[in-house]
């Protein structure tokens, strides 16, 4: 299992987040246009490397996406954007045992975001690891009883985002 978290990381290191970035972008442009989105805000739910990303998308499409749900994974050192330009309800959900996305820099970013006046709540769940919501389990970390418990506040805070 290890060795596919380290693949991720490596391809998480060596990926164009400019490209990603475009990427996302116009999947933005398209779902603001399909007749099934009412209103004018998207969400983003992302889990390790999507958790991250989910960021860096809120922080490029301030326009658009007024709602994040990252799961595990956040930019660090050179992958951060330019936070200023985050205006989006994060509610993100992280591990505390994680090797790639600690809890210490979880709670770092939360402070740096909420002192840009960010609505920003990092939850660091005690005593989980990173893929703590992974019903395939391929970590062996899966915490069905915490998923449970989280995806219907996942739901509620979108909604109330996206109202």
């Amino acid at each position: 299992a290890h060795d596919e978290m380290d693949k991720a990381a490596h391809l998480m290191q060596s990926m164009p987040a400019d490209r990603a970035g475009r990427d996302m972008s116009s999947a933005v442009d398209y779902l603001a246009t399909h007749k099934a989105v009412t209103g004018s805000g998207i969400g983003v739910v992302g889990f390790c490397m999507g958790g991250m990303l989910s960021f860096l998308i809120a922080a490029n499409r301030p326009d658009r996406v007024k709602a994040v749900v990252p799961f595990y994974g956040f930019p660090q050192g050179d992958m951060e954007p330019d936070w200023t330009r985050l205006s989006a309800r994060v509610q993100g959900h992280m591990a505390e045992n994680d090797d790639f996305f600690g809890p210490a820099a979880a709670r770092a970013l939360e402070a740096k975001l909420r002192g840009l006046g960010g609505d920003v709540t990092l939850t660091v769940h005690p005593g989980t690891g990173h893929a703590f919501m992974g019903p395939h389990n391929a970590l062996g970390t899966f915490n069905p009883e915490l998923a449970a418990r989280i995806w219907p506040q996942v739901f509620a805070f979108l909604r109330e985002s996206l109202a």
